[in-house]
């Protein structure tokens, strides 16, 4: 149901490189350390500034490096510094270094005394453990959902659970991974537990960022992914508890890559 299931084989859908490059005065810089550096403190080119439309200066970019991580464009191991990334945004280093620390609280990155902030590097292990938890808390509140949620409430999700196939089709990995949150959120609002949904979210969005290495993974894995939104939802109206039981289960069971 999100990118962040892997089947046998397969690379967890938000893997740098899975799908084909961004336009260029969107993608991150390589980054490059001359000979004469090497072995100084250095840093990567911070990525090119992204549209934003939220009045929060610290909210824009936050969303602009939120949506980065996800694509890739930074690098896991990296160090970015708060001020080159500001001036790359056309902001002070203040609500860069903000946001930052908001990415350091989620595991997206850690802090470098003196020098900024790495991008964490993330492994399978970590992913499925991440799948586990997740599991442990979604499945029961979506079986449990399937018993008692009319059918139109169910309906009413259609467009979020569309939303993740049109981002799936068309290879955006940032919008993908807002919608399938979303969506999961969605969801799992339906239980009434606003603490439930907030944890949930939060081991949701960890479970996207990227590994720091891994086997290409293919468009049609992260359609099919999206599809299993729309298969859950139809077998939510229809009260089908064993498809709705073998769709959670099947999925988190695969999330270990």
């Amino acid at each position: 149901m999100e990118q962040g299931s892997a089947r046998e084989g397969a690379r967890p859908a938000y893997a740098p490189g899975a799908f084909p490059s961004a336009p260029a005065e969107h993608r991150m810089p390589e980054c490059r350390v001359p000979e004469q550096a090497r072995g100084e403190h250095t840093h990567c080119e911070p990525p090119a500034p992204r549209a934003v439309q939220r009045h929060s200066v610290r909210g824009q970019i936050l969303d602009a490096l939120r949506a980065a991580l996800v694509d890739g464009e930074l690098v896991p191991g990296q160090v970015y510094s708060a001020p080159a990334l500001g001036a790359r945004f056309g902001v002070s280093a203040t609500p860069v270094r903000e946001a930052m620390q908001r990415l350091a609280v989620e595991g997206a990155v850690e802090v470098v005394p003196n020098r900024g902030f790495r991008v964490s590097e993330r492994g399978p292990r970590e992913l499925a453990e991440l799948a586990e938890v997740r599991a442990l808390i979604e499945v029961p509140v979506m079986l449990s959902l399937a018993r008692t949620v009319p059918a139109h409430r169910w309906s009413g999700l259609r467009p979020l659970a569309e939303a993740t196939v049109t981002a799936a089709a068309v290879g955006d990995l940032a919008a993908y991974a807002e919608s399938d949150r979303a969506f999961h959120r969605a969801v799992l609002m339906l239980s009434g537990n606003e603490q439930l949904v907030t944890v949930a979210d939060e081991l949701h969005r960890r479970s996207q960022w990227p590994l720091v290495s891994g086997p290409a993974t293919r468009r049609a894995d992260l359609l099919a992914d999206a599809s299993e939104h729309t298969a859950l939802l139809d077998a939510l109206v229809s009260q089908d508890l064993t498809v709705v039981q073998a769709l959670v289960r099947e999925h988190f069971a695969g999330a270990d890559g």
